[in-house]
């Protein structure tokens, strides 16, 4: 066996799992892993942004685009701290990364060294990130690493990927020992689990009985790679799509069968479809409180008038939300290959669906005349929907979009047309700011020939601006169209429907006059060596995206939208306990919008 130190064996078991990448920031209790990686720098590729945040964000990213997984690295205490909530974004959209963060020397250890935290266990930050990732590795010799290293990587890609951890202690790097380097962990999607010929012929069976189905698809699709299967099933048996955030591209959504997403800021068709389906396949999907309307039934799903099929490799989701009257546990693209097999097995007789698209055809008339005049509307500030059409108009089909949180967010869910799956990343269950913004960097570097945009509102961008920074040192050219609407937008709404019309803390003032405050986007990104350019009209935004995304350079468009120009309501966000009402400050489409029985 070799002789080795830790870190060379991190280093060069790094390289063995083909991880191209380590987005890291220095720090004294990691020092000691720098110089194996400047040694093995033709291999692997250490990228250094300005806070730790960004890192965790970039790496999320990364695997969304790619769906192969890189590592962040941090220093003891704070360092590694800042990296909490980019690690719950990842584990609650299962996203996967391997978190290497340092701590004190294990001699060291509960004699409250520099940066240590002991107050019920010594050099104690597995506790802290313990409820944000899927495990956390303390080895404490260097013996202990090979172990460490296997099993880590591999919970981080079987079964639902999700971010792991190992905490290495600062002598941990430095010394040595004779180690074998353990062999590299499966890849995503190397095992895969299906359902049992019972329960595929009892889901065709249901399916086959449907008047009015419709298929609801989730990150799960996505992850398992399951585009085609999932377009084959749906078009051969002319059933409906509605897709999560995460599920977005899986389903060409320019299909007529697509109904887009559900939920608060959803389609009106998916929301009219899935209150009213008599079958509902949930494939790879959640029914978070977003995407049900809070669970208040007749919103957006009927449950338990309706049927439910519901598939996931998570056992904790089936029946976490709604019992399903058929679970199966099993990978998404293996049960829609068995689906198709028991299609044809059957003669690809399905259901009669006819009627059922009439009906939908009409809410999908009814939605367009609705919305669409608003999306040729010039303005200044510029209407939302413009944004959203031009963007539509200038990226190609392989375009990634990093979206980041908030109102911008809501206008994206409502109308974005996604082609291709892993072209639209959303932080979906913990919600992250600054995702978009941060994240952009790294599915950028996962896919170095196609447009990356990140649509990051005011508030998001202004958590992490350093990210033009990391732009600029590593040349890489993401272009950040910064919705610029001057405050806490969707905070602002929830705040002026919920408490009388009063404003206070969610719009950004200067002076005892309330003028509207921003810094000025395009300067700053300019003082970072970003070329950027201030639109406030309308007229002149696709020009401006158009020429942005041909620099292939890091580029700023800082776009003023219509702070008041607000997202259709067609389903229902509760808020316990306060009483959900429609929002008396948003618009809402009713042509027949009663809770269906």
């Amino acid at each position: 066996m070799p002789k080795m130190k830790g870190a060379e064996l991190i280093t060069e078991y790094l390289i063995a799992s083909d991880i191209p990448y380590v987005f890291g920031i220095c720090g004294h209790g990691n020092v000691g892993m720098l110089d194996p990686l400047y040694e093995a720098r033709d291999k692997i590729t250490l990228i250094s942004p300005r806070h730790e945040q960004v890192a965790a964000h970039m790496a999320d990213a990364y695997f969304r685009v790619k769906h192969k997984p890189v590592a962040t690295l941090t220093s003891c205490g704070p360092g590694s701290c800042n990296i909490i909530m980019p690690l719950a974004c990842a584990l609650t959209d299962s996203s996967a990364m391997l978190a290497i963060t340092a701590n004190v020397p294990t001699s060291q250890f509960n004699r409250s060294p520099f940066q240590e935290v002991n107050r019920h266990y010594q050099a104690d930050f597995v506790n802290i990130v313990r409820p944000v990732v899927k495990r956390s590795f303390q080895p404490t010799r260097v013996d202990m690493l090979p172990l460490a290293l296997r099993q880590a990587t591999t919970t981080m890609l079987s079964g639902r990927p999700g971010p792991v951890n190992i905490d290495v202690p600062f002598n941990v790097f430095q010394e040595e020992d004779d180690v074998e380097m353990p062999l590299p962990a499966p890849p995503l999607n190397a095992q895969r689990s299906g359902a049992s010929p019972e329960e595929i012929a009892q889901a065709f069976d249901m399916i086959a009985r449907a008047e009015r189905p419709v298929i609801f698809i989730g990150h799960g699709v996505t992850l398992s790679e399951a585009s085609r299967e999932l377009t084959e099933f749906a078009r051969k048996h002319a059933i409906p799509v509605i897709s999560s955030p995460n599920g977005m591209g899986c389903f060409d959504m320019t299909d007529k069968l697509s109904l887009g997403f559900i939920g608060r800021n959803g389609a009106y068709p998916a929301n009219e479809a899935g209150r009213r389906a008599d079958v509902v396949i949930a494939v790879g999907a959640r029914f978070d409180d977003r995407s049900a309307s809070s669970w208040m039934p007749g919103y957006s799903w009927n449950f338990p008038t309706s049927k439910l099929i519901h598939v996931d490799l998570d056992p904790a989701e089936l029946g976490r939300n709604y019992p399903p009257d058929l679970g199966i546990l099993a990978d998404a693209r293996t049960f829609l290959r068995q689906l198709l097999a028991e299609s044809e097995r059957r003669g690809g007789k399905g259901p009669n669906t006819k009627a059922w698209l009439a009906a939908i055809a009409g809410w999908q008339k009814q939605w367009a005349d609705f919305t669409r005049p608003n999306f040729d509307v010039h303005a200044s500030p510029i209407r939302p929907e413009r944004v959203v059409a031009d963007c539509q108009a200038v990226l190609p089909d392989d375009a990634i979009l990093a979206c980041d949180v908030g109102v911008n967010h809501n206008w994206y869910m409502q109308f974005w047309n996604a082609r291709r799956p892993q072209t639209m990343l959303n932080s979906w269950g913990f919600s992250g700011m600054g995702f978009g913004a941060a994240g952009a960097l790294g599915a950028k570097l996962a896919a170095p020939d196609r447009p990356v945009v990140a649509i990051a509102g005011d508030g998001c961008f202004t958590m992490v601006p350093h990210v033009l920074c990391t732009a600029v040192e590593y040349n890489i050219p993401v272009v950040w169209v910064i919705w610029n609407n001057f405050g806490w937008v969707s905070i602002r709404d929830i705040q002026l429907g919920m408490f009388g019309g009063r404003e206070h803390g969610t719009m950004f003032h200067q002076g005892e006059n309330k003028k509207p405050y921003n810094p000025d986007f395009a300067a700053l990104a300019k003082s970072c060596g970003v070329d950027a350019i201030t639109v406030t009209k309308s007229q002149d935004l696709k020009a401006a995206l158009e020429h942005a995304v041909k620099a292939n350079k890091p580029y700023v468009l800082d776009v003023h939208v219509d702070a008041d120009v607000r997202p259709p309501s067609t389903g229902a966000w509760e808020l316990p306990p306060t009483p959900y009402k429609e929002p008396v400050f948003g618009q809402r489409f009713l042509p027949d919008m009663t809770p269906a029985k």
